[in-house]
């Protein structure tokens, strides 16, 4: 339950933190894994996350009196990325052997970054709440349109974010660079918030980050806050957060920034409000992301999640050989001497270990009508110098459709304000 000083993770969730309202930054290396008991991956042969995410545990997605709750987004006809990616259990390429064991994530996916070819899922796209996972939309939609050099003034509403924090504070100014640096290592939601209002607010971020979305060919995914925090509308599938996170890989800033372990955050001068206050110096943050801070071998870079209601997430690649891998888990959590990082491990293992050949569809290469068809990963290099995406659409057009989501985003914003949003990573 939020109070106004403190949150607090769910046991479930691997850690216990608590978090002070005041400006603070919080060390994101992670705590020792608090164990729970044995959990069974879930069934969803059925397909019981088809067109809606798993059923909230508590009241974050409750809108706001008189406000109308967001209706799911609808189902492409034809599957995104190829026909067998509309099955939502098991769907494997014999040629890559046995799915790993203990992997108690509802929905996973296991691809080759650079063919796009998806090596095996489960769910692939079930829709699910994404957590901090969407911070990689939202750093996409930031580089195409933010100069890293801008400098950004902090807001009360900044260091007063539900959750993880860069450690914004009152009189602190940063770079753009300084707020996605903090986006991704930390995952502050103090700074994704800071980037939304320079992204012209937090509606107009919002419906930015569905249109790229929506080019993108991820049609299973809707942001309903900037950070990931859990609100009504919030959507993303297996499938969608490999695409999302493909395209980001091809940014040049992205992958140097999801890779970095540690980041020097700037501090903020003594608060005039607190009676002898010092100076708040510069901290040195440490990533989320567990296998990147303790040398995985081939760890790019990756992006954790948790709310009460998604679950542990995270979206990441590795090198190995040559090869370049993306691994995807939704709605799953810790065990005892099972953690989520280790289960991220065994995926990556048995991509690695499949042959190039094998294949049960691709990741979408965007467009706006989403083609299912895959692509060469050169294909998705953004070019600065004319303005246009990986796949010829033109960003004055993306802006373009910000307009028509604009309304949506508006209604995600009134729910927000409405419910008790859960403490995350």
């Amino acid at each position: 339950m939020r109070t106004s000083l403190f949150t607090r993770f769910a046991a479930a969730a691997g850690v216990l933190v608590l978090a002070a309202a005041l400006p603070a930054p919080l060390v994101a290396a992670d705590p020792a894994v608090v164990p729970t008991a044995t959990m069974t991956t879930p069934r969803t042969d059925d397909c019981p996350h088809r067109s809606h995410t798993p059923p909230p545990v508590d009241e974050s997605e409750v809108v706001a009196p008189g406000a109308t709750a967001p209706t799911p987004l609808p189902v492409p006809a034809a599957p995104v990325g190829g026909g067998r990616l509309g099955e939502c259990g098991l769907v494997v390429d014999p040629a890559a052997g046995a799915v790993p064991d203990r992997i108690n994530s509802a929905g996973w996916l296991v691809a080759d970054l650079d063919t796009g070819r998806v090596i095996a899922a489960k769910d692939p796209h079930g829709r699910y709440r994404p957590a901090s996972t969407i911070k990689v939309l939202l750093a996409l939609v930031a580089l195409d349109e933010l100069d890293l050099q801008r400098s950004v003034a902090a807001t009360p509403e900044d260091w007063s974010m539900e959750g993880d924090s860069c450690g914004m504070g009152p009189g602190g100014t940063y770079t753009v660079r300084d707020l996605l640096s903090g986006l991704l290592v930390v995952s502050g939601n103090d700074c994704a918030n800071a980037l939304a209002r320079h992204l012209g607010g937090v509606p107009a971020a919002l419906a930015k980050m569905n249109a790229e979305a929506a080019a993108l060919g991820a049609h299973d995914t809707r942001a309903a806050t900037p950070s990931g925090l859990d609100a009504a509308g919030m959507s993303t599938s297996p499938f969608d957060l490999a695409t999302i996170f493909r395209a980001a890989m091809a940014h040049p800033t992205f992958r140097q920034l999801i890779g970095m372990k540690t980041y020097l955050f700037p501090g903020y001068p003594p608060r005039p409000d607190v009676p002898g206050d010092v100076d708040h110096p510069a901290w040195t943050m440490g990533t989320s992301n567990t296998l990147l801070r303790d040398d995985w071998p081939g760890m790019l870079g990756g992006k954790t999640g948790f709310t009460d209601d998604a679950q542990k997430t995270f979206v990441g690649a590795a090198e190995r050989d040559g090869r370049t891998v993306v691994v995807v888990q939704m709605f799953g959590l810790n065990e005892q001497d099972n953690s989520y990082a280790q289960q991220a491990e065994r995926l990556f293992e048995y991509g690695f270990a499949a042959p190039p050949s094998a294949s049960v569809g691709t990741l979408a290469v965007g467009s706006s009508s989403g083609s299912p068809d895959g692509g060469d990963h050169a294909a998705m290099q953004h070019d600065r110098a004319t303005g246009r995406n990986a796949w010829g659409l033109q960003a004055v057009g993306r802006n373009a459709w910000s307009v028509g989501l604009l309304g949506f985003a508006a209604v995600c914003l009134a729910a927000a304000g409405a419910v008790r949003l859960r403490r995350r990573r």
